[in-house]
């Protein structure tokens, strides 16, 4: 047999969690969606993460009985990101990004998944 060049195995893509989790509400009951991204879909759903504040949490919130609190992680092999939100802090690119991740959660139940909604 000739020699054949040796051909670099690829490491497989390493997949991008995002996890949303609700609290608190009248009945203080949590609810958490998930999304586990790959290969072609990776991209836009970084592109979500990406545009989201880290690190930047207001917190100066209205107090109030059963309002919502929100978690929000990210994370892609060693790059792992978390943020805590508040009910009032959900607009903007936060909104986009869990609306994505429960839109695609719920259509992952009902037998879709796949990239997020578009904009």
């Amino acid at each position: 047999m000739p020699d054949e060049p040796e051909r670099a195995e690829s490491a497989p893509p390493v997949p991008l969690s995002v996890v949303v989790k609700r609290s608190g509400g009248v009945a203080g009951v949590t609810r958490q969606w998930r999304v586990d991204a790959v290969a072609d879909e990776s991209s836009a759903w970084e592109e979500l993460v990406d545009r989201c504040p880290w690190g930047t949490p207001k917190h100066a919130a209205p107090t109030g009985a059963d309002r919502f609190w929100w978690t929000v992680s990210a994370h892609r092999g060693d790059d792992r990101r978390r943020a805590e939100l508040a009910e009032y802090e959900i607009d903007g690119p936060w909104k986009v990004l869990i609306d994505a991740v429960r839109g695609a959660a719920g259509a992952e139940r009902a037998g879709s998944a796949g990239a997020p909604p578009e904009e």
